[in-house]
């Protein structure tokens, strides 16, 4: 799931720098990723892995990092499951 989010993060982010190059738990914010982008992101992982981020959830911490995005896609694939 990682290599994914890190995937999609390189293609929507824009950032400045390779996503490679980025720990998972660095800000994504910092390193350059712009709120507009941060919807492009959004939207990719919901394509991607087949799922909605709920309202509750459209704020910056959920995208701030590859963890965090990680951890948000976890617990939404628990509650679809469920």
């Amino acid at each position: 799931m990682i290599d994914e989010i890190r995937s999609i993060i390189g293609d929507h982010a824009r950032l400045p720098v390779a996503v490679d190059t980025l720990g998972v738990d660095a800000d994504l914010y910092q390193a350059g990723m712009t709120s507009h982008a941060s919807v492009n992101v959004m939207l990719a992982l919901e394509d991607r892995f087949d799922l909605e981020f709920p309202d509750h959830m459209l704020k910056r911490s959920v995208f701030e990092s590859i963890a965090a995005i990680a951890a948000a896609l976890k617990g939404l694939q628990v509650s679809a499951a469920a």
